[in-house]
Order: structure tokens, then C-alpha cells, then sequence
């Protein structure tokens, strides 16, 4: 007894590292603790809540360190469930700071002029569905003098709204970029429109303004039309505009299935009669087809980059797995007809996630890929983002979990139909016409004549007047240096620098 006793002792005093991530799926309080776990771990990678770093954001942009800004917003949806599934305050506070201080002053859209190098309609559109979140769980309400969470999800919606984000280059549909200057402004994607069809259907939900419900339907139409999401329910990543969206990029991503199958949920809830037939329709081939596709073996695979003998994977797809998860969750609440099949879906594809957490330094961290039953080496916040997703959502069967409330139903947060100002902040420059070509042809002229003009005069007093009483001659280019004090003329700077 003694000796046992004495390994007792001895097992207790091991540290953490040599325990993996276990957990019962059929138990709430396993899973209540197994999510505790996890969000511990993956809020290890978060420094904005530390001295002299920036809040709401993950370490980086390239090359500082791995994550773009978006993937910040993500990070707190994510922590926002979390919340709602397991009741833990402990990270209400740092979660609310960090969702307020990337709104972007003063229009509190989020699109904060630090971050406008890549800043995406789906960027913007990440924090906004977090906002949108905070507002359907009832998420602690921000200090009254502080933007809502309704008002933000609006202000977000607004602006992508907005005339001058839906052109007419394919018919309509959002960009992918917002910025004229960034690469990819070419581009119309799925996540980008998939995001503002999602957040278009929840606030007409929550609001009961059917003008947010009809953008929905237009958008939907439009990805569909134009070929984004075919017949079969593939959702393909997106199209360039030059070749008026025709050259279909047939890459599929989790997430932009699951963002489709979340935003037809709640089109789904909203509707009556012959509408909502069509939206049970769509909703139930689109559940079919992402399972079909994205769980045929039982776990969630990233088939676009997720190889058998490699990962292809970019940081940003190594946390899609976890919206996905989400995503399909509140679509089995929304939806009940589509409950069974998603679960079941889900819990499969949990077992196979706890099963890569059983590395890194603590004996728990979670890897990427979740078919190989142990943990791959893969290590990172979208990979501990998606398997706390996984096991939290499956908190859905054993405990009571409310589905999103409305502002008819106990929605306390406060809204403004008119939030988010100019959809464009950014100074950009217009496509120039015929007549300021000629314009500019004719100003570079007088520019070049003036200077000519100039040259000429500084050499002629030069020769006059260029010596002393001594009868030194002063050197003309100090002379020059002089007259334009080390500058060129504001005139000629301001056709170069795109101001």
C-alpha cells in the first residue's frame, strides 16, 4: 500500500505535458472541461492583451508573424461560442476589448486604415458576423458609449451594401478586395459574397427588416448565376472579373459551403409557404453535398490543400475546419430537419479532432489534419480554433443550449440602421478618362516648359551676374540648389504620387 501510495503521489506531481486532450463525447461535463482545455491553449497565442502589443489581432501580418487581421475576428467568434456553449465568463472581458478596438474610428465598420494593405470585403465580413454573434447569443453588452453589436454587424453590412462595392463587372456581386490597390481586387469570391448573403439573412432575422432578407436573395441568386455554386451545391472559391467571371477557380473550401449552408438556415427560419419550400430545398442538398464532399471518410478533410502525402495548406485554411464545425451546428438549430444528419456528422468528425491533440508542449496541442488517429506536428491557432469548434458544438445534444435570439425574443443589443458611413475611406485613384489623359499631357507640357524656361534664366544670370567684387565666380549648381531647396516642384510631385 505504501508503494502504491507513493506512485500515487509521484503520477500527481508529473506535469501536464504528458497528458493528451481526453474526453467522453456522450458527457457534458467532459466536454465542458475538454473545451476549457482547448481555449486555454488556443488563447496562448494571442499577445494583444499584453504590454506594448496591439489588441484583437494574432501575431502578425506576414512577415511579423503568421495571421492576417482577419483571422483575429474569427478567433473571437470562436471565443464568443464558446461563452454561449459552456458559460464561461473568463474571457468575456479581453474578447470585448478586442472587438472594439479594431472597429475602425469613426465609422465602426471595421475597417480600421492599419490593415487597409489587405483588407477583403471577407476580412471585414469575419468581424462583422462576430459582431452579428455577440447580438443573437446576447453577448454582455459593450459600455453604452461604446459601438453595440448590433450596430457594428449593420455598419459592416452597410457599407458592402453600398453602390460602389457591387459593380457591374459580372453582372453585380462583391470583390474580393476593397482597396482598388490590392491584389485580388480582380477577383469576385464565394466567402466574400457568402459572408454578406449570411449576415444580409441574420439581420433580417434579428431585425425583421425584409430589405436585409432581399439582399440576401440577390446575392444568392447572383453566386448561383454566375456559376459560384452549381446545380450539384459545389461552391467553387471564385472568378476573375477580366474575364467577366467565366474562369470559374473550382478549388472548395469548407467554409464556403458552410457559410452558404448557415445564411440558408436562417433564409430557411425566416420564411413561409412556397418561399420557404425553396429554401428547405436548397438547404438539404447543400447539407448533403458539403457531408458528401468534406466528411467522406468521417473527419473533416480540407481537400483543396489537404493531400495524403502533403499539406498544401496556407495558414489561413488551417482554421476553416472550425467554421465549418460552427457553421453546421447553428444550421441543425435553425433548421430541425437537417439536425440528425449534422450531428451525427459533427460527433464522427470530434472523435477523430480529440485524436490529434495529443502534442506540443503540453501534451495536448491539436493538430491539422484529423485522419491519421494522433497528432501530425501541425501546430497552430487556427488548428486549436477548429478543435475546440469541434468539441464545443457537440454541447448542442447534451445540454440546452437557446438558438440566436431576435430583438422580438430577448435581443438586448441596440442596432442603428445606419451605421458604417463611407463604404470606401481609402484614397484611391479613378480610372482615368480620355480627357484627363489629354489634360495631363497638356499640364506636363507646361510643366517642362516652365522648367526649361527656368534653366535657361538661372544660366543667364549666372553668366552675368555670377562673380564678386573679387571677380570669383559663384557656381551655378549652388545657385539651383538654392532655388529649389532640395525639392521638386509640388506640381510635377503630384502626378507621380497617385494623390
Amino acid at each position: 500500500m505504501l508503494v502504491l501510495a507513493a506512485i500515487t503521489l509521484l503520477l500527481a506531481g508529473l506535469p501536464a505535458v504528458w497528458a493528451a486532450l481526453l474526453v467522453d463525447l456522450d458527457s457534458a461535463s467532459s466536454l465542458k472541461t475538454a473545451s476549457r482545455q482547448l481555449a486555454y491553449d488556443l488563447m496562448t497565442y494571442y499577445k494583444g492583451n499584453q504590454s506594448g502589443q496591439t489588441p484583437g489581432i494574432l501575431p502578425g501580418p506576414p512577415p511579423v508573424g503568421e495571421y492576417y487581421w482577419w483571422e483575429g475576428g474569427a478567433l473571437w467568434g470562436t471565443m464568443i461560442e464558446y461563452w454561449m456553449y459552456t458559460g464561461d465568463a473568463s474571457y468575456v472581458p479581453v474578447t470585448t476589448e478586442a472587438m472594439l478596438f479594431q472597429t475602425g474610428a469613426p465609422q465602426h465598420a471595421y475597417m480600421p486604415p492599419n490593415w487597409t494593405a489587405s483588407l477583403g470585403n471577407d476580412d471585414q465580413g469575419f468581424w462583422g458576423m462576430s459582431a452579428m454573434l455577440a447580438a443573437e447569443v446576447n453577448y454582455p453588452n459593450p459600455p453604452a458609449d461604446q459601438p453595440q453589436w448590433l450596430e457594428l454587424a449593420q455598419a459592416v453590412f452597410n457599407t458592402q451594401a453600398s453602390p460602389e462595392r457591387h459593380d457591374t463587372t459580372c453582372g453585380g456581386g462583391l470583390r474580393w478586395q476593397i482597396p482598388l490597390a490590392n491584389i485580388g481586387y480582380d477577383y469576385k469570391n464565394s466567402i466574400a459574397n457568402g459572408i454578406f448573403f449570411n449576415l444580409g439573412a441574420r439581420l433580417a432575422r434579428y431585425t425583421g427588416n425584409s430589405t436585409y432578407s432581399d439582399w440576401a436573395v440577390k446575392t444568392w441568386d447572383w453566386v448561383a448565376g454566375v456559376g459560384l455554386m452549381d446545380k450539384d451545391m459545389n461552391v467553387y472559391d471564385g472568378a476573375h472579373v477580366t474575364d467577366n467571371c467565366t474562369d470559374i477557380q473550382k478549388a472548395q473550401f469548407s467554409y464556403n459551403a458552410a457559410v452558404f449552408m448557415q445564411g440558408a438556415a436562417f433564409m430557411y427560419n425566416i420564411t413561409t409557404g412556397a418561399e420557404r419550400k425553396q429554401w428547405h430545398d436548397r438547404l438539404d442538398r447543400l447539407v448533403n453535398r458539403t457531408i458528401e464532399h468534406f466528411f467522406e471518410t468521417g473527419p473533416i478533410i480540407e481537400l483543396a490543400c489537404e493531400r495524403p502525402d502533403k499539406i498544401l495548406c496556407k495558414t489561413d485554411m488551417l482554421s476553416f475546419k472550425g467554421y465549418a464545425h460552427r457553421w453546421m451546428a447553428s444550421t441543425a438549430q435553425l433548421a430541425a430537419f437537417t439536425r440528425p444528419t449534422i450531428m451525427a456528422t459533427l460527433k464522427r468528425s470530434a472523435a477523430m479532432a480529440v485524436k490529434s491533440c495529443a502534442g506540443g508542449h503540453n501534451g495536448r496541442q491539436c493538430g491539422f489534419r484529423w485522419t491519421t488517429g494522433g497528432y501530425d506536428g501541425q501546430t497552430g491557432a487556427g488548428e486549436e480554433m477548429s478543435a475546440l469548434a469541434a468539441v464545443m458544438t457537440l454541447l448542442l445534444e447534451h445540454e440546452s443550449i437557446r438558438g440566436p435570439v431576435t430583438h422580438k425574443d430577448g435581443g438586448t443589443s441596440k442596432g442603428d440602421p445606419d451605421a458604417g458611413g463611407d463604404p470606401n475611406p481609402f484614397p484611391v485613384a479613378k480610372p482615368m478618362t480620355t480627357g484627363d489623359r489629354v489634360g495631363a499631357w497638356i499640364l506636363t507640357v507646361l510643366v517642362l516648359g516652365l522648367f526649361m524656361s527656368l534653366l535657361v534664366w538661372i544660366s543667364t544670370e549666372a553668366g552675368e551676374n555670377g562673380r564678386t567684387a573679387y571677380g570669383s565666380a559663384v557656381p551655378a549648381p549652388a545657385r539651383k540648389r538654392n532655388l529649389f531647396k532640395g525639392r521638386i516642384p509640388a506640381v510635377v510631385v503630384s502626378q507621380f504620387s497617385g494623390k
